[in-house]
């Protein structure tokens, strides 16, 4: 592999593999069959040209959701969808779509080609569990109540997944394999959709300029640690020294293509040996799946690898808490928990929680997106931009969100509340991801297919357009405040007070009748006609119910762990 990336120090020459961008592949996909173009550049070659067409009547050269709606014949709703979804996807936060805020994403518009690549990988496959591959084993999915019995499974999301250990789940180096190949196997598709044609030469003679090259940051990237990426027109030997002042000479697409495809099969080449190092009882230090054991927060810890995210993994009936200086890197993955409180008080890009079933989750401010899957009898609270629920039973979520909740896949009896919390150091936390808490849009839930394009299961025909079940708002009534115990007394606080996000009316007036009702009853209780005795007798007697409270519910627990901080 001659031709791949090398970076020289003054001590030793490092080869730097490339490596896809895992947040459109994980966050990215969205169940809209208009989305989705198997036919490689034969329809999306001409709506790429009916786009730039519109972009070029706009002084910024972009096109809004209104253009994208009518040339993808989608909903203005869906095309709105689109356009947050790249946001939130998208590689460069000073990008002007990126950066907007709610109110300025149709004026700041999205970029064609960012646009087009986006579309393009609508056509993904996520990789099965290594216990699925078989056809007949994958025609099973959750559950036996779905309207297509007989095609889906008996499994609920929590039985599906303890039927797949962590183990027989694809790793981080499977899941990096599955995104390169199908890179190395559309390669030629994704450059011709943004290079540009000779003039006076055949049609087979396209050119990439190095800012159309630069598009695909949107799907790969050089380097080894998250922060610490080498721009691709660095990385590129046909773009590495060119002058900002005298932009370098298009180059042939073959040459790129075949530059590209020399470094992905180094890459591919590269997890396979590592992944051969592991399987023989070697695991290396970049791709560890961290498995946690049944503990309380003060004697487990996450480990993150190199370059991927944190994971909190395989929590039971514990107490676990993560604060920003426990967390390298930007983005946590809570995988299998069971029974648990876990509570994740840092500011974070990205959050996915899978698998997990009566477990109790505070995400803290999320400035991309939150993903919750398979997951069972799940409390999810959880400020961020967006999150997305896929495939959960009987779940509530209390939200301040500032995009509307996104609903794919096999739900049933999901709730949606209004936020309920906070920490001290809460608003800082928003503030530096860019989440807004004058926008709350969690009552405003966006259902889609109930079948996901994207898994690599097979579909009856003519349930791909059927619509998810949605979400109900929680009854005012039933609302609560969730209390985060302050663990931290000797840390310096933040300044966050009261929770962020302003109550709706209902759940307000709801709050202030309970809070008005413990009044009432504190207030009998002290002027109570009793002798003393009596009132030990009845302090005692509220005590003992207190506590068979505090073991029925497994909240005992809780208390157990934070005295062991």
């Amino acid at each position: 592999m001659t031709d791949c990336v090398e970076t020289s120090t003054p001590s030793s020459s490092t080869i730097v593999y490339v490596h896809p961008r895992k947040e459109p592949f994980e966050h990215g996909l969205i169940p809209i069959s208009k989305l989705i173009f198997t036919d490689g550049t034969q329809t999306l070659g001409p709506l790429r040209d009916k786009l730039l067409e519109r972009s070029a009547q706009s002084p910024t050269r972009r096109v809004d959701s209104r253009a994208v709606s009518e040339i993808l014949q989608i909903s203005p709703d869906h095309a709105r969808l689109v356009l947050d979804t790249v946001a939130t996807v998208h590689h460069s936060d000073s990008d002007p779509l990126v950066a907007a805020k709610p109110s300025e994403v149709d004026s700041a518009g999205v970029d064609v080609y960012d646009l087009v690549l986006y579309l393009y990988i609508q056509s993904y496959k996520r990789l099965l569990p290594r216990g699925q591959r078989d056809p007949a084993a994958v025609a099973d999915v959750w559950p036996s109540t779905s309207a297509f019995d007989g095609y889906l499974s008996a499994l609920s999301p929590l039985q599906l997944v303890r039927s797949n250990s962590r183990r027989s789940m694809p790793s981080q180096a499977d899941e990096e394999a599955h995104q390169l190949s199908y890179l190395q196997k559309h390669l030629a598709n994704i450059l011709s959709l943004l290079a540009d044609a000779v003039e006076g030469e055949s049609e087979e003679s396209l050119v990439l300029t190095m800012e159309k090259f630069e598009h695909l940051e949107f799907l790969i990237y050089f380097g080894e640690k998250g922060p610490e990426k080498i721009p691709l027109r660095q990385a590129a030997p046909f773009f590495a020294n060119s002058d900002p002042d005298m932009p370098a000479a298009p180059v042939p697409v073959t040459e790129v293509h075949d530059w590209l495809l020399q470094n992905i099969a180094s890459t591919l080449e590269h997890i396979s040996e590592r992944l051969s190092v592991k399987e023989n009882g070697s695991p290396t230090a970049s791709d560890q799946d961290v498995q946690m054991a049944d503990a309380c927060a003060s004697s487990t810890k996450a480990l993150p690898s190199v370059r991927g995210p944190s994971f909190i993994e395989g929590i039971s009936k514990s107490s676990y808490v993560k604060q920003a200086s426990d967390l390298k890197g930007s983005s946590v993955k809570v995988v299998n928990c069971h029974d648990s409180v876990i509570y994740i008080l840092a500011p974070l890009r990205y959050a996915t929680i899978y698998g997990c079933s009566e477990v109790t989750i505070v995400v803290g401010a999320v400035g991309k997106a939150v993903r919750v899957e398979h997951c069972e009898r799940v409390h999810v609270i959880a400020a961020a931009k967006r999150i997305c629920i896929a495939n959960c039973r009987e779940c509530v979520f209390f939200l301040g969100v500032n995009q509307r909740p996104l609903l794919v896949g096999d739900n049933h009896k999901i709730q949606v509340a209004p936020y309920n919390t906070y920490y001290s150091q809460l608003e800082e936390h928003m503030n530096l991801v860019g989440l807004l808490a004058t926008i709350n849009r969690w009552d405003e839930p966006v259902a889609l297919g109930v079948v996901d394009p994207h898994d690599s299961l097979s579909h009856p025909a003519g349930v791909s357009d059927v619509q998810t079940e949605s979400a109900i708002r929680l009854d005012p009534d039933q609302f609560t405040n969730f209390l985060i115990p302050n663990w931290f007394q000797n840390e310096s606080s933040g300044t966050t007070k009261d929770n962020p996000f302003v109550l709706p009316d209902a759940y307000m007036t709801s709050q202030h009748r309970n809070h008005n009702s413990l009044g009432e009853i504190k207030q009998i209780l002290r002027e109570a006609p009793l002798e003393e005795t009596r009132k030990r007798e009845l302090s005692s007697a509220l005590h003992v119910y207190f506590k068979d409270w505090l073991y029925a519910s497994g909240n005992i627990r809780q208390l157990y762990c934070l005295q062991g901080d």
